[in-house]
C-alpha cells in the first residue's frame, strides 16, 4: 500500500499542487521556505485529517481563502482509494474515503499508517511525558487495532472522575459516588497500562538496535515507567489510598496518566542530557523500531514522512539513514540541498520548484468544501 498521488489545494502556501511520489524513496529538494514542509504536512493531513504542526486545522487555511483541502490516492491493494481531508472556516473539518465520510482515520483498513519526523517533533523526545504516552498509544492502535480505543476510553473516565473529585472538594457531592468511577478507572487504567507495557517491550530491543545502526553510540534503553500499578485490583486499592490527596488537589493524582516512557543513553535520560543530535537520532530510531515491529507482525510498513531530516547529520549517518529507508516501504523526505542525499540507486528526486511551477495557472476558483462539489459524493454520510 503506497501513496500514488497527492493534490494539495490551498494548504498553507500550496495551491493546486499535484505530486506523484515513488512507491519507494522520494526526496523533495528545494530552498527553505519554498513549501517542502507544507507538502509533507498536506500528505499527513490528507491521510489523517490532522496536522503534525498545529492542533487547529484552520491554521492550514491560507489568508484570503475559506478552506484548505488535500486529496491523497492510495494504491497497492488492487483497488485505488482516494482520501480527502478539508478544513473550512464555515463548515468545520471533513474527512472522506472515496466520497464516504469517515469519523476515525485509525479505523480505516485501506489507509496506510503514517509516521512523521520533523524538527518540531523533537519535543517527543525532549518534551514532557504526555507526548511520549500519546505516541506509544498510537503505536498500540497500529500494532493491535482491537486496542485502538483504550486510550480514549480511559481519557473519558479520567475526565468524569476528575469532575466528580472537584465537586466533592467543593462540597457538592459525596465520596460514596466515587465507587463506580473508581472501578471503571481501574479497569480502563489497567488495560491502558498493560498495552503500553506490551508496546514498549516489543519496541525496546528494536529501538536499541536502530539507534546503534544510525550511529547513536553508548548503552541505550527504552523503558516503561508506570505512574501507578498495572492491575485493576492494585489500582482500585491505590485510588482509595490516594483519595485524601486527590481531594486536596481537586483531581486524580495517581494513574496511567502519569506514566513515563523513558529513552536513556549511557544510563541518563535522553530528554534531559542528550544533545540535539542525539535526540534527533533517538527519535528516528523510534520510528524505525515501530516500522520494524509492524512489518515483523505481518502488517503494512508505515509511510515515513521525514522533514528536514538530513540537516544535522554527518555524511556517514546520512548514508546509514538512506540505507534503512531503501530496505522497503515508502518514504518521502525533504532536503534543502541535493548534495545532502547520498547518491544511491532507487531514489526519486523531485524539485519543489517544479511542482509549484506546474501548479501555476491551474488553481480552481475558491469554493468551500461544504459545497455541492464535495458534499454530493456523500449523500449517506454519518452525522
Amino acid at each position: 500500500m503506497f501513496v500514488a498521488r497527492v493534490e494539495a489545494d490551498r494548504v498553507r502556501s500550496l495551491a493546486g499542487v499535484k505530486f506523484e511520489p515513488d512507491p519507494g524513496l522520494t526526496v523533495i529538494i528545494g530552498p527553505n521556505g519554498a513549501g517542502k514542509t507544507n507538502l509533507v504536512e498536506s500528505i499527513f493531513f490528507g491521510l489523517t485529517s490532522r496536522s503534525f504542526r498545529t492542533s487547529d486545522r484552520r491554521d492550514l487555511i491560507p489568508f484570503g481563502s475559506s478552506y484548505a483541502r488535500c486529496r491523497v490516492t492510495v494504491s497497492g491493494t488492487g483497488v485505488d482509494h482516494t482520501f480527502m481531508a478539508s478544513a473550512s472556516r464555515s463548515e468545520g473539518n471533513r474527512f472522506t474515503m472515496d466520497g464516504a465520510r469517515i469519523e476515525q482515520a485509525e479505523a480505516v483498513v485501506h489507509r496506510p499508517k503514517v509516521t512523521v519526523f520533523s524538527p518540531d517533533r523533537l519535543e517527543l523526545v525532549k518534551g514532557p511525558p504526555a507526548g511520549r504516552r500519546a505516541h506509544i498509544d498510537s503505536f498500540v492502535a497500529a500494532r493491535w487495532p482491537g486496542q485502538a480505543g483504550v486510550r480514549a476510553s480511559f481519557g473519558r473516565i479520567l475526565a468524569q472522575r476528575n469532575a466528580l473529585i472537584a465537586r466533592i472538594s467543593a462540597g457538592q457531592a459525596d465520596t460514596s459516588q466515587l465507587s463506580t468511577w473508581n472501578s471503571q478507572f481501574a479497569e480502563a487504567g489497567s488495560a491502558l497500562a498493560v498495552s503500553r507495557e506490551k508496546a514498549v517491550g516489543e519496541l525496546g530491543e528494536r529501538w536499541e538496535s536502530s539507534a546503534g545502526e544510525l550511529g547513536l553510540e553508548g548503552p541505550k534503553s527504552l523503558s516503561y515507567r508506570p505512574g501507578a500499578a498495572t492491575t485493576a485490583e492494585e489500582i482500585r486499592t491505590g485510588l482509595d489510598e490516594k483519595l485524601e490527596n486527590d481531594l486536596r488537589l481537586g483531581r486524580s493524582s495517581w494513574g496511567p496518566h502519569h506514566d513515563e516512557i523513558r529513552l536513556e543513553l549511557d544510563g541518563r535520560q535522553l530528554r534531559r542530557f542528550g544533545s540535539q543530535g542525539q535526540q534527533r537520532l533517538g527519535l528516528l530510531a523510534l520510528l524505525f523500531a515501530e516500522r520494524s515491529a509492524l512489518l515483523e507482525a505481518g502488517g503494512q510498513a508505515p509511510l515515513m514522512l521525514l522533514d528536514d531530516v538530513m540537516s544535522e547529520l554527518d555524511a556517514h549517518r546520512r548514508d546509514r539513514l538512506v540505507e534503512r529507508l531503501l530496505e522497503g516501504g515508502q518514504a518521502i523526505i525533504t532536503a534543502a540541498e541535493g548534495e545532502l542525499i547520498p547518491d544511491r540507486e532507487g531514489i526519486c528526486r523531485v524539485a519543489i520548484t517544479d511542482l509549484l511551477a506546474a501548479a501555476e495557472g491551474g488553481q480552481p476558483e475558491d469554493s468551500d468544501p461544504g459545497s455541492k462539489e464535495i458534499g454530493s459524493a456523500d449523500p449517506g454520510a454519518a452525522a
